[in-house]
């Protein structure tokens, strides 16, 4: 199938949180017919009303070609493509959901990030062991917050997959005068960034609403990419990845802007709030609490050294003070800074 032929075809969104909205806007800007699919059949009344996610993404109306429903069944039903738009625990089992009303050919991709928690696998592993090893599928990942793309402001991103003609068609579907999409193979690298660059930001939202300054935080950043390149090179990716879109361009964004949950998160718990009043006051899903287990685990599991995500990890869990984390980061032993 063509690239211009997968962009005609109808694609359906599951997930209508403001990452799932945005995406699905975006596609219907592109000119794809376009289904948002919800689980809370109130809720998606209203947006079929209004034409507007007014409760996640307020401001960004519905383009004529995209439609909403909670009724799963209708959604897929001659789509040639879904995109996964969840939460990662709430990824499998949606894939389970999803899998006996999937054609033969239709192909599967997502925008979820990062490790499975019980398991510690990747969202593609996961894919593989529900969707089984025939299905096309792919990754969505990269420096966008979804407010900016429901605004049609200039975005870019990575869509990866071991099937280049899926990750064309993915990105031909998606790009426009305001956004575009880059392809990668390096499913992996593009997974782990996801993943890791999640709980960096917690961190930099502690470390910043802790006043510990400008230093302080382009360090945690740098060495935070040693620590996610080191963990992906071990799993399998390809260290170039690290440097583009779903790495560093990530990892600087989510990092650096309150527009970020997880930076918002880490800014709640220096300020003296629990983690359970964080994510009360915030609303929404915050993937970098338990990604900060799930990647402290996976990285004991492979071996690999990451002592800020292991820090992290201990602040938020262990209760550690921030302040005594930081002094054993400095005070560890000197060496070669590409080690």
């Amino acid at each position: 199938m063509t690239a211009a032929a997968g962009r005609d075809a109808p694609i359906a969104v599951l997930g209508a949180g403001s990452w799932g909205t945005a995406l699905a806007i975006q596609l219907a800007r592109s000119g794809r017919a376009t289904r948002l699919w919800g689980r809370d059949a109130a809720q998606m009344r209203r947006l079929a009303q209004e034409r507007c996610n007014a409760r996640y993404l307020p401001g960004a109306t519905f383009p004529e070609t995209l439609t909403v429903s909670s009724e799963l069944g209708t959604v897929l039903h001659g789509s040639l493509d879904v995109l996964v738009a969840v939460p990662s625990h709430s990824f499998r089992a949606l894939l389970q959901e999803i899998a006996p009303r999937l054609d033969a050919g239709t192909r599967v991709a997502w925008a979820t990030k990062g490790f499975e928690l019980e398991s510690g696998k990747l969202p593609h592993q996961v894919a593989r062991e529900v969707l089984g090893s025939e299905r096309r599928v792919a990754v969505l990942s990269g420096p966008t917050f979804a407010r900016e793309v429901g605004a049609g402001l200039p975005t870019a991103m990575t869509i990866a997959s071991p099937d280049a003609e899926f990750a064309k068609s993915l990105a031909h579907g998606l790009s426009s005068s305001n956004f575009r999409a880059y392809t990668s193979s390096d499913i992996v690298g593009v997974e782990v960034g996801g993943a890791v660059k999640n709980v960096l930001a917690v961190g930099a939202g502690l470390s910043d609403g802790l006043g510990f300054g400008a230093n302080t935080r382009i360090a945690l950043i740098t060495r935070g990419l040693v620590e996610m390149t080191r963990l992906g090179v071990t799993l399998g990716a390809r260290r170039e990845t690290f440097m583009g879109l779903a790495g560093l361009g990530d990892l600087v964004l989510t990092c650096t802007d309150d527009q970020s949950r997880n930076r918002r998160f880490g800014l709640l718990l220096a300020r003296g709030k629990t983690p359970d009043e964080a994510l009360a006051e915030i609303g929404q899903a915050v993937e970098g609490y338990p990604a900060a287990r799930a990647v402290r685990a996976v990285a004991q599991r492979a071996g690999v050294d990451m002592p800020i995500c292991e820090g992290i990890y201990c602040v938020l869990y262990e209760k550690r003070p921030a302040k005594e984390l930081v002094r054993e980061l400095m005070t560890r032993p000197i060496k070669a800074e590409t080690e």
